[in-house]
Parts: structure tokens; sequence; C-alpha cells
């Protein structure tokens, strides 16, 4: 087998931002592993916030050597975007030689489109109403809070676009009297989850507190190991493979929350239709779908993945898997 990584940057179609900083492009890791004259690739987003530079994700996934399988790679890398690009590219490389599609080696149902959110960029009030009222045809809108002007920006939101659901992510910007606080206005304004509303070493404080509106684990879920301490704490358990470390053990993780009685989110990074394209066989089904990568850039892979009235399709067999 052959590994190569590299490096590419992906323009946004506008800035974007969140209470973590703003961005004008996304940069991302494509690898490529080779095997003969077949070669399969995945992509992944390192998160600063996990200490994930592009120069450390490089580092760990040039450093792996030899014939690689998916279950072989728990035992070389931890959870991460470094494994979740190279678990990707197996499965990509193994359904190209094995003439099938992934979603039928993994055992799964044939995958159909998901409607998923659209995140709005954080901004003044006036101008997320504007952009609430431009995408006000989108039956799903995200908005990234945790700033002390959360309320003035959801009501423009709401008014912008009356009619779509929200869901809204505060990126651990709160505290437990903040959300206890907001609750019941957010329940008013029909905002249907909340994404990690507390720092992710702090959420014991979420344990016994009434939750009008459901709470989803986002910086606080990363694996299978990671969902037992969630028990009490939250009711939806967000998955993104950059954090579970590619799609095999998304799908676990998935298979596992169900069991123990959590709904599922399924989020992303900022990335390009690569990154997502797994990521679509693990939202099937789920409560919330969170697949809006692509529709923040000005440019994509070739080909894209599509996104209609129907929302986010399954890739073609030309893109991934």
């Amino acid at each position: 087998m052959r590994i190569e990584v590299t490096a590419d940057t992906f323009r946004l179609a506008q800035v974007f931002t969140i209470s973590r900083g703003s961005r004008t492009e996304a940069k991302v890791l494509t690898v490529r592993i080779t095997e003969g004259d077949v070669t399969g690739w995945g992509e992944c987003v390192p998160y600063a916030r996990y200490g994930e530079t592009l120069e450390s994700v490089t580092t760990q996934v040039e450093g792996l050597s030899g014939v690689l399988t998916r279950e072989g790679l728990y035992d070389l890398l931890p959870a991460g975007a470094a494994r979740n690009a190279v678990d990707c590219a197996l499965w990509d490389l193994e359904a190209k030689r094995a003439g099938k599609r992934v979603w039928e080696l993994a055992g799964l149902a044939k995958p159909g489109p998901e409607i998923t959110a659209y995140t709005l960029s954080l901004a003044e009030p006036a101008e997320m109403q504007a952009q609430a009222a431009k995408n006000a045809y989108r039956p799903l809108l995200k908005i990234k809070l945790g700033t002390p002007d959360d309320m003035a920006r959801l009501e423009a939101v709401r008014a912008g676009a009356p009619d779509s659901t929200i869901i809204v992510d505060a990126n651990e910007g709160w505290t437990a009297e903040i959300y206890a606080d907001l609750a019941p206005h957010l329940v008013r304004l029909g905002v249907a989850l909340v994404e990690q509303p507390v720092p992710a070493g702090e959420d014991d404080v979420l344990l016994g507190l009434e939750r009008p509106l459901p709470v989803c684990a986002d910086e606080s879920a990363h694996d299978t190991s990671t969902l037992a301490r969630l028990k009490g704490k939250y009711d939806v358990v967000n998955v993104k493979l950059d954090k579970t470390g590619g799609l095999t053990e998304a799908l676990r993780l998935r298979t596992a929350a169900l069991a123990e009685g959590f709904d599922v989110m399924v989020g992303c990074m900022v990335g390009s239709s690569l990154a997502m394209a797994p990521a679509t066989l693990v939202a099937q089904g789920a409560r919330v779908v969170d697949l809006d990568g692509p529709l923040l850039l000005a440019e994509d892979r070739d080909p894209p993945l599509t996104f209609d009235a129907a929302g986010v399709h399954p890739p073609a067999a030309e893109l991934w898997g």
C-alpha cells in the first residue's frame, strides 16, 4: 500500500463566523491509499479544539506503513481526524476493489437523501435576519450562538425565517444558569435542539437539570468510549467522523447511542463533499442531519454531492464509496 497525504484549501462562499472566530477558507487534508492500480481517498479537517493541526495530522498519517486494515487502525491511531481520513480511504479502496458500494459492504440499506441543516454565520442581529430571510425556504436552519447577544440574534433569525425549524449551537459558551434562563425562550421561538450549551469538561452541571428542549452532546461526545459519561446530561449525541476517527467507529457509535436511548445527530466540520460523503451513510434516519459543509464553499470536489429540496444525497461512486 502507498499512502499519500496532501493539504487542500477551498474558498468559502462568504466569511463564516462562530463565537471562536472567523474564516474565509476551509483547510483540509486529503488522504489517498493506493494498492495496485486502485486508489481510495478520504478527507479530514484537523480541529484546533482537540489539539490538531494540519501538520500534526499529516505526521500521524505519514507515520503509517505496511498493509493497513480498518480494524488494525484502532491499534495505530486514536480517534480523530487522521484516523478518519485513513479509515474512509480504506472503505473507498475496498469498495472499488470489490466493485460494490460502501453501504453494501457495511450491510446497510441503500441510502437516500436526508434533509440537512444550513448554518447561518454569526453576525449582528440585522445581518442574521437578512441571512435568515434569504434562506427561509430551507426547512432547517442552524445558528451558532454563545455570545451575550444570543437572544437578539435568535429573535432576528426567527423573524427572518418564520417557518423554518431552528437548532442552535452554543459552542460551549453558556453556563447551566444561562441555559436554564434561555431555555423557555428557545422553546417559545420554536428551537428544536441545542448543542453543547456548556464546556465539555464542566458538563456534570447538566445532571438533573430540567431540559425543556433536547440537549445534544458535541464536544463531549467523541467515540463509543465517551458514551457512558453522557447519561443523564444529554438527550442527543452528535456523531462527527472527524471526532470518531472514521466511518467504522461512527457507525458503531450510532448503533450504541441508539441502544442506550439517545437520539442521534450527524454533524460535520467545514469541509468538501468528500468529507460529507461517508457521513451521509451515518445520517440515514438521524434525528438531525447537519452536513452543510459544501453549501458554505465557493468551490468543491468534482463531482460534488447533490443538494436539493429532498436534502443531501448519498455520493455518486465517482466521488466516494
